[in-house]
């Protein structure tokens, strides 16, 4: 595999524009009720990379914007970001996340779902204040298809024989679909409508590669700098594709036993089961897929003037499946 891409740069570059994401989401999260001001500061100031509303930078100046019109539609992402972390570590019963107990683990389920809510509340909010009947179409059409892709996961959960296809459907829906709007919105600020389906295309390829890399660490990595338990989605029942590719090449034995894994939600044969994905070369085809999507994500703005901005798209198409966390 080749060296980790270096994305320092690219924080580099967008750090203006991002200081001024950062403070308009600190303003926007003012509430008299001190729990929803709690557990929105303890998510959101929990680290992550903040990569949907960098996208948002980026794919605006790609696009050739040069005004600050899209400092609220970053902001406005990273909220949805942040509602669908609190309503899936309820689902999911995750007990970490970025590294420190999720929400629900130190405030309990009602209250992160509660504070969902009102993050989802408060970006519809914000989307109004823009002013920009294309702006809520993109991102009430991706709001909405979240929302199906958390359902379709659930389906999903404890079953073994979840298909590639079925996996897919809910990656782009759940994860893949708020990367593509982070990045069509870019070009809507732009005026550049021409754009729009290239930087959608973008979006959606990335995204899946950092889905399929992200379910790849989950076996892996280190559970220190991944700030989750390794094995978290086995624990939770979650077939994911490295699953999905081992199971094709098990013996029968094998098979049950991975099976049962999957049905009870248990880590009793984590290690065996985890050795069972390595020996099979299923990590190795995962991420080669990542790598594949990664590909079609460059692909994609091929056609772009070539800027720092367009070379920090490319940049951080390959850094989605080199990484180690």
């Amino acid at each position: 595999m080749n060296p980790t891409t270096d994305i320092q740069p690219i924080f580099d570059i967008c750090a203006e524009d991002m200081a001024a994401v950062n403070g308009l989401i600190r303003d926007s999260l003012d509430s008299e009720v001190v729990l929803i001001r709690q557990i929105s500061e303890y998510i959101i100031g929990s680290g992550g990379k903040r990569l949907r509303p960098i996208l948002v930078c980026l794919s605006a100046r790609a696009c050739g914007y040069r005004g600050w019109d899209h400092i609220p539609l970053a902001a406005i992402v990273e909220f949805i970001h942040t509602a669908t972390l609190l309503h899936d570590d309820v689902v999911d019963e995750s007990e970490m996340r970025r590294g420190q107990e999720s929400a629900h683990s130190v405030w309990g389920n009602a209250a992160s779902v509660l504070v969902g809510d009102f993050l989802y509340s408060r970006s519809f909010q914000m989307m109004v204040e823009v002013d920009s009947m294309r702006v809520m179409e993109v991102l009430s059409n991706a709001t909405n298809m979240i929302a199906e892709g958390e359902v379709e996961q659930l389906l999903n959960m404890h079953d073994p024989e979840v298909t590639e296809e079925r996996y897919f459907k809910v990656v782009q829906k759940k994860t893949a679909k708020l990367f593509e709007a982070a990045c069509q919105l870019g070009a809507v600020i732009a005026g550049r409508k021409d754009l729009e389906a290239d930087m959608a295309a973008y979006g959606v390829a990335l995204g899946t590669a950092f889905q399929v890399a992200d379910d790849v660490l989950d076996y892996l990595g280190d559970g220190e700098k991944l700030g989750k338990n390794v094995g978290d989605d086995l624990a939770e029942g979650k077939p994911t594709l490295p699953l999905i590719l081992c199971r094709r090449d098990l013996e029968r034995q094998e098979l049950r036993m991975v099976d049962e894994a999957i049905r009870d939600g248990t880590l009793e044969n984590l290690d065996a089961i985890m050795k069972l994905i390595e020996t099979s070369g299923a990590l190795r085809r995962a991420r080669q897929r990542a790598r594949l999507f990664a590909s079609t994500a460059k692909d994609a703005i091929e056609g772009f003037d070539d800027s720092q901005w367009v070379e920090a798209l490319r940049t951080l198409a390959d850094y989605s499946y080199q990484r180690e966390f």
